[in-house]
């Protein structure tokens, strides 16, 4: 399937929906707090997300997915069905990725906030993922390639000590949730399609402690790393125009360490 370039006009009008998930990301970032659970982070999302006439949650419903946010704790890496028995407390890491249906484009963006007070090495995972998603951001420029943006997250967090989940990738988004083209978060620099103006992309760094393997729970959506270390996410949908990558979900409460 081809990649699909959108207008100027377009682009503008992804900033709508975005709008609404970064408004519902900065409710959930004053939320997120020891004893709550992942089931309250999804009903504030809703309650956010319904405060726009013709809104609607982009992942309820989603290839029966039963939630219209995914929560993912510490060693879940995406997919988190929210619970109300999954209660947060102190010391953990919880993935937050919410997407909107508004105008008749989607909004989509992840950040992992920190519960309480951290150790040293989660904050460094946080800290490592949040950034090489902007490194990524700041290489999708006309004319590069698309593994330049992969290459960009992969260089930054090996270094230091940490590996890139493979089973998993970003994606182009639009009309649709998930459009052309893939986005990896790894390989090397230089291959696949040349970037354009009007491409849009949901650039999602998956960072793991430890080995980049995952497998899927018995839910059929949680996806937890292998070796049951923790994983981070952070997630921006941004636009290839002319003057350079465009955030659409800019103002995302995400410096959370």
């Amino acid at each position: 399937m081809a990649i699909e370039l959108k207008s100027p006009k377009e682009i503008e009008t992804m900033r709508l929906p975005n709008a609404i998930v970064v408004e519902a990301h900065r409710v959930v970032r004053k939320l997120i707090r020891p004893g709550i659970s992942t089931a309250d982070i999804d009903r504030a999302v809703r309650e956010v997300i319904g405060k726009t006439p013709g809104a609607t949650p982009a992942f309820l419903g989603y290839h029966g997915f039963p939630a219209a946010t995914c929560v993912s704790i510490d060693e879940e890496v995406v997919h988190g069905i929210p619970d109300p028995r999954r209660v947060l407390r102190a010391g953990m890491l919880v993935s937050v990725d919410i997407g909107v249906k508004f105008a008749g484009f989607i909004g989509d963006a992840a950040v992992t906030y920190p519960v309480g007070k951290i150790d040293s090495a989660g904050a460094a995972l946080l800290k490592a993922t949040r950034e090489s998603l902007y490194k990524a951001i700041a290489v999708a420029r006309i004319g590069g390639r698309l593994s330049d943006i992969g290459a960009a997250v992969e260089n930054h967090v090996v270094p230091r000590g940490f590996s890139v989940v493979r089973d998993y990738v970003g994606h182009g988004v639009g009309r649709r949730m998930h459009e052309e083209p893939q986005v990896p978060n790894y390989g090397p620099a230089g291959l696949g399609p040349v970037l354009k103006a009007g491409m849009t992309l949901a650039i999602e760094p998956m960072v793991n402690e430890g080995m980049a393997g995952t497998r899927v729970l018995d839910d059929g959506w949680t996806v937890v790393t292998a070796d049951g270390r923790r994983s981070a996410h952070f997630e921006h949908s941004i636009a290839i125009t002319d003057d350079g990558p465009v955030i659409l979900s800019a103002g995302l409460p995400d410096d959370v360490v």
